[in-house]
């Protein structure tokens, strides 16, 4: 399968890193925004492109993964790439999801590609841990708590707040809500009951440093509806304390069976990862993959991780599945 990244920031890198061990993988060509030739990749040998050529290269990838962000990146070029490509993005403002889904879904069709969305691991992972667990538990309730973490969506959404240098947000979760959960006293919680969001932001010298953090607390669908510090850096301090990107979290499913709901039960899931756009490209090449097979298939059209059988994530035959993994 060989393979296309548009977009060399952190997660197009982990994309290369994750092709690097996929020995059915290869990467093809990385396009970018950037001028070419100051864009060093890893792998030797693989042309780096200006995005304008993407066109002329369109017969010599058969997936392209697109690692823009999701605030003003993703709703523009996954629409437009599905136009010329298969292809499959990391979208992660769940409140967008659905039109995000019709808007590629309709290009893709109307282009005879397919592409899938969301993939990564919240939407992702967590997804399908959501509803396996509702499935199997239809008396219960969910509960999700991310980090402590590096959000690379939310850092990205910061970074493109006028006067913003750079920035990280972690997202933390309330300890206390956590235990209550885990020990299965199902309580009610609302979104700030949850988690804590923190910002360590490096100002662009002359800024508006209050107007920068009312954009910051009042961003709807990132952070107005939880309780968000920000703290104003130096660079100096961003890249001696703030240069990692480690992140995880928790899904947990609190159900009940038995004829008078008497037995109780909680299913947890949980990832603790040292780089999250590694482990969120892993899971990206992975469902490429899904992808490449159903569009040999001759599908077409958007799907998301729910729409995936597993064994079409996997490198090995069906034989081998049942006899190993089963």
């Amino acid at each position: 399968m060989k393979i296309g990244i548009l977009g060399y920031g952190n997660l197009g890198r982990g994309v290369e890193c994750a092709v690097k061990q996929n020995d059915d993988v290869e990467l093809a060509a990385v396009f970018t925004r950037r001028e070419p030739s100051s864009v060093k990749i890893l792998t030797e040998g693989v042309p780096v492109y200006n995005v304008s050529e993407m066109e002329a290269h369109a017969d010599e990838i058969d997936v392209l993964i697109i690692c823009g962000g999701s605030a003003t990146d993703l709703p523009k070029q996954t629409p437009e790439a599905a136009k010329l490509f298969n292809v499959i993005d990391s979208f992660d403002t769940h409140a967008n999801i659905p039109a995000h889904f019709a808007a590629v879904d309709a290009a893709a069709k109307e282009n005879g590609h397919i592409a899938l969305i969301s993939a990564g691991w919240d939407p992702g992972m967590f997804s399908l841990n959501r509803l396996y667990a509702n499935c199997i538990l239809p008396e219960g309730q969910d509960y999700t708590f991310w980090g402590k973490g590096v959000s690379q969506g939310h850092s990205d959404a910061i970074r493109r707040i006028e006067g913003v240098k750079n920035a990280k947000q972690y997202t933390i979760p309330v300890e206390s809500a956590l235990e209550a959960v885990r020990s299965g006293e199902n309580p009610e919680l609302s979104t700030r009951d949850k988690h804590l969001r923190e910002c360590f932001v490096v100002a662009e010298e002359g800024a508006d440093l209050a107007k920068i953090e009312h954009e910051i607390v009042t961003m709807p669908n990132y952070f107005a509806d939880y309780d968000t510090t920000v703290h104003f850096i130096s660079e100096e301090e961003f890249v001696a304390n703030h240069s990692g990107i480690a992140h995880g979290g928790f899904v947990f499913r609190t159900g009940t069976t038995g004829w008078n709901k008497e037995n109780k039960h909680v299913v947890e899931y949980s990832l603790k990862l040292d780089s999250n756009p590694e482990f969120t490209a892993s899971v990206i090449v992975a469902y490429a993959r899904a992808i490449n097979r159903l569009h040999q298939e001759g599908a077409t059209g958007c799907r998301t991780v729910f729409d995936i059988a597993p064994a079409y994530l996997s490198p090995l035959s069906g034989e081998e599945l049942r006899a190993h993994l089963l």
